[in-house]
């Protein structure tokens, strides 16, 4: 499965940074709320992980990634590390109307941008108590989220 995942009260997950890496840290994060008893948490805690995951495989790609999942008093923290020193970056909507949809001869093309990427910070920012990126040396960053129970 190219994931190993050290256990104590939380998690500490380190797997290849590939297009599986999402699906695999969301089963074991919702694994470990259950085991919390608090799985009420799951889905804004699988989203979350799914937006941070997702985003250190876009900048990692062939290398490794690390997830830590902890709870705290009142919260639970998930933070994922990449080796890319780039930062998380929110984009401006295109000013789309719902229904404003038209088709897009270059949306199978690899490397595509259809202007749909870019809305995952917002998302995390909005299910969190707080988020941020930290850096590491001599490369790298912990994003992390940090969700109320």
């Amino acid at each position: 499965m190219g994931i190993e995942v050290k256990e104590s009260d939380g998690l500490d997950v380190t797997c290849l940074a590939a297009r599986t890496a999402p699906g695999q840290v969301r089963t074991l994060v919702g694994l470990r709320l259950a085991g919390w008893g608090l799985s009420g948490l799951t889905d804004d805690v699988s989203l979350i992980a799914s937006e941070l995951v997702t985003n250190a495989v876009r900048h990692t790609p062939d290398g490794e990634i690390r997830v830590t999942f902890t709870r705290e008093p009142r919260a639970v923290l998930l933070a994922v590390w990449d080796c890319s020193d780039a930062r998380p970056v929110r984009k401006r909507g295109r000013g789309r109307v719902p229904g404003d949809v038209s088709p897009d001869a270059e949306a199978l093309n690899p490397g595509h941008d259809d202007g749909t990427g870019g809305r995952g910070l917002p998302i995390v920012e909005a299910l969190s108590l707080e988020c941020g990126v930290t850096p590491t040396e001599p490369r790298g960053k912990w994003v992390w989220s940090r969700v109320g129970v």
